[in-house]
């Protein structure tokens, strides 16, 4: 017997279907962040990210052209199984050469070769406003700026954004999340913390307030505890985007390196879906803060892909969210997909039912017993099935370091 087949009788014993978890997995979508080729740099304007956010390191050959990123994001595809999608943000738009656009003058055809990469693909694409990374970032304010130009500059930016979604979705025929985050905040202690916040939800309400098919775009609302530069103060905190999400319908996202450090978003998707018809997730590795790290195979992953599954995966939008530009790129892509994809494996392979069963029978020795035990079933071995279906090989690094040789290096 070969060692799928064995692994495949160990979780029989549980009761569990192999081949329904191996078919959920190649049917669930992940939508892949495009920002972790570049640095989060984009083409619009080709600044560094800054407005909160940062990326640190070097690493040779990062992607400064559309032609390269997209180059890169095949060679990341090679060697992630399942359904995907390509997440976009607004600066990573398409402008001829001698034309400038402006981000509140974006329209659908700036994007049309993503489009037309992702439909040549079979890929959907998922999208998010930029509003960091430029000058009418004014003293960390957008939305909530006490300039009226400057958040009617952020708004028409939003408003244009929902219809590049609505044209991903007709284009596609993939609904398009769309989600927002802006990085409003103070450094040092706020005299006023309610008055940036009301600016800030009259600017959503006229944005919302824009016609757009809510059958092919799902906005999401993302909030942030602190980021560089507003350390003290964050205009959309978690109660903010929350509360709004609730309060007009929009999909709330949890981003689990935007929580404070004893926070885990594995203890908030149980609450949320009982509330909220679905959610999303930008999932990362916070270090200390929120640092996205590429995900990691670590207990964090793994509990959140439990509880998505415990309580719906079908109500769950997946995203990654990382970049880290002190190794290779296409790697970092390849690595925390995956371990997204094996962290949600192992949550369709857990015999959820018995160990439910056992907490209401209040059978807790049982429960553990149990739960420390199956910590050693073989899901690497199922996980390997799932590439070899696909043809994928389990060992990346030397193609990735041919590609780094030929083409990353020679940029």
């Amino acid at each position: 017997m070969d060692r799928f087949e064995s692994a495949k009788a160990m979780y029989a014993e549980y009761g569990v279907d192999v081949e329904k978890a191996i078919s959920t997995l190649e049917n669930t979508t992940i939508s892949i962040h495009c920002w972790q080729g570049d640095d989060v740099v984009g083409f619009d304007s080709r600044q560094a990210a800054s407005g909160g956010i940062q990326t640190t390191g070097n690493y040779p050959g990062r992607a400064t052209t559309p032609e390269e990123l997209m180059a890169d994001f095949d060679m990341a595809l090679k060697f992630i199984p399942g359904k995907k999608k390509l997440n976009l943000h607004a600066n990573y738009a398409i402008i001829p050469e001698g034309e400038t656009c402006a981000r509140n003058e974006i329209e659908p055809k700036h994007f049309a070769p993503w489009v037309k990469y992702a439909k040549e693909r079979g890929l959907g694409l998922d999208f998010n406003p930029t509003f960091f990374s430029h000058p009418m970032v004014v003293d960390n304010m957008t939305l909530s700026s006490p300039r009226k130009d400057v958040r009617d500059y952020w708004i028409e930016h939003g408003k244009r954004c929902l219809k590049i979604a609505e044209y991903f979705a007709e284009e596609t025929g993939v609904p398009c999340v769309i989600n927002f985050w802006t990085p409003d905040g103070l450094k040092d202690y706020p005299a006023d913390r309610q008055g940036p916040r009301a600016r800030m939800k009259a600017s959503y309400d006229e944005i919302f307030s824009t016609t757009y098919d809510k059958a092919k775009v799902v906005p999401t609302l993302e909030s942030k505890v602190f980021g560089i530069g507003l350390e003290a103060y964050t205009v959309g905190s978690a109660e903010f985007c929350l509360s709004y999400s609730m309060t007009n319908g929009i999909t709330p996202l949890c981003d689990n390196g935007h929580y404070h450090p004893t926070e885990t978003v594995s203890d908030k998707i149980s609450s949320l879906l009982l509330f909220s018809d679905n959610m999303a997730m930008h999932i990362t590795r916070p270090m200390r803060w929120d640092s996205d790290h590429v995900v990691a195979y670590d207990d964090e992953t793994r509990e959140m892909m439990k509880e998505a599954v415990r309580c719906g995966l079908d109500k769950v939008f997946l995203s990654t969210d990382y970049f880290d530009a002190a190794i290779n790129r296409v790697s970092a892509w390849i690595t925390g997909v995956r371990n997204v994809q094996k962290a949600l494996l192992g949550a369709l392979l857990e015999p959820s039912e018995m160990f439910k069963k056992l907490q209401d029978e209040t059978d807790f020795t049982a429960l553990q017993a149990y739960s420390e035990a199956y910590k050693l079933m073989p899901v690497g071995d199922i996980w390997n099935e799932v590439l070899r279906r696909e043809g994928i090989s389990e060992q990346y690094i030397p193609e990735i370091k041919k590609y780094e040789q030929e083409v990353l290096f020679k940029r």
